[in-house]
């Protein structure tokens, strides 16, 4: 199998040699991730400007780009600007959970829309910001990648997010829960505001919902699409449409 390893914590995020190490049980695998942290980039590319992509030494045996871009550019720049070809993208670990709400935000995820674009099959992994559940992440790996494979789920669909509480006690297959953050923005002088994040998660305690699922201590593991085409309004506005 031909991974890519992705990101929006940047090449220096501490859990990005332990995740590249893990894939290479799974097959080859390159890297290409941004050289500056890319949190809440969403799905933003470069048009207007070049960007450096050099190779750096991280794993031996791995090919690794540190581009100065966005997680979607990262994805772009191996698939097209590299021609290379991939089995399978892998975006994360990423340190703070991307759920609810806060997956259109998220650059971990928009790594997953940019190989769901290019048809390549992807997961997003996420976990708490906390450091030390996020530096215990990698350790639940093989049993995150025993149920996808007993689940035969890249078979069925080829885009997952996936969030890891600490210490899970199994999965829920969640959709879409509501906002999880806001912002205040506060005032730091002249022209300038600094927004600061709030907690605004109301727990329904349905675990059909990726946020109440996590926070029940349940991995949560989310199908998405790229596609933004509301299809149940689309059927009804094109049966009202007159011939």
């Amino acid at each position: 199998m031909r991974i890519l390893v992705v990101n929006d914590d940047s090449v220096s995020a501490t859990q990005l040699i332990p995740l590249v190490k893990w894939c290479q049980k799974l097959g080859q695998v390159t890297v290409c991730v941004p050289e500056f942290e890319q949190s809440g980039k969403s799905h933003g590319i470069e048009l207007h400007k070049p960007f450096r992509a050099k190779k750096r030494e991280l794993v031996p045996g791995v090919t690794c780009w540190v581009v100065d871009s966005t997680p979607a550019d990262c994805v772009r720049f191996a698939v097209l600007g590299q021609k290379m070809e991939f089995d399978l993208v892998i975006s994360g670990i990423n340190r703070g959970y991307n759920m609810g709400t806060d997956i259109l935000y998220s650059g971990t995820v928009a790594g997953l829309s940019e190989a769901g674009i290019l048809n390549i099959p992807a997961i997003a992994l996420s976990t708490s910001y906390d450091v030390e559940i996020y530096e215990q992440s990698v350790q639940y790996l093989d049993m995150v990648w025993d149920y996808i494979q007993e689940r035969k789920l890249l078979q069925k669909h080829s885009l997952y997010n996936i969030n890891i509480p600490p210490k899970p006690q199994g999965f829920k297959i969640t959709c879409q829960g509501g906002p999880y953050y806001s912002d205040d923005f506060d005032h730091q002088g002249d022209d300038l505001y600094m927004p600061r994040g709030l907690l605004v998660y109301e727990n329904r305690n349905d675990l059909t919902l990726d946020t109440d699922a996590v926070h029940a201590g349940y991995v949560s593991v989310m199908p998405v699409t790229v596609k933004k085409t509301d299809m149940e309004i689309y059927r009804l506005l094109t049966q009202e449409q007159p011939e």
